[in-house]
């Protein structure tokens, strides 16, 4: 009896620390949900466009703080990865794209920029926190779920799009 309630306790306790964790991360490996979207030029972007590049996807919002500050480290991903066959996908969750466009004149990227309006993309993806970064590897399966930021996240994410960019 003593064991069970150590048991009960020991995994109350875990439950408590994974749910007040701010991010969780998880290793998977299943086909990405094809979508498409309209980008920030009003032409459709599609998952499709894509096959055969890493791709981390990256839902934001105005809104979110942790957005903000991991904008400008995203930048610099797409940069660096971008001429080894490496593509980085902003998908803003705003119902109004100009609270996007607005966020987006102060922190300008030159990653794509695609709006998700009615959250059909999100709720595929299983969106559960802001941001939430997902990264596919070159025969578009997911690999990596990111769920939140913390300043020290961007570096998962380099080791991660290193990996797939060698398989």
């Amino acid at each position: 009896m003593i064991a069970k309630s150590r048991f009960r306790n020991v995994l109350a306790g875990l439950l408590v620390i994974v749910l007040s964790t701010p991010a969780l991360a998880g290793v998977v490996e299943k086909p990405a949900p094809a979508f498409s979207l309209p980008d920030s030029t009003g032409q459709t972007v599609s998952l499709n466009d894509f096959h055969g590049q890493v791709l981390l996807i990256n839902f934001w919002a105005s809104w979110c703080g942790p957005c903000r500050q991991e904008m400008p480290l995203l930048e610099e991903l797409h940069q660096r990865y971008e001429p080894l066959g490496f593509t980085l996908l902003g998908i803003n969750v705003d119902e109004d794209s100009a609270l996007a466009d607005k966020f987006l004149q102060g922190m300008p990227v030159s990653f794509p920029i695609l709006y998700d309006r009615t959250n059909s993309v999100s709720k595929a993806y299983d969106v559960i926190a802001m941001p939430t970064t997902v990264i596919v590897d070159r025969e578009g399966r997911v690999r990596f779920v990111h769920y939140g930021y913390e300043a020290g996240y961007e570096n998962d994410y380099q080791d991660q799009v290193r990996t797939l960019i060698r398989e």
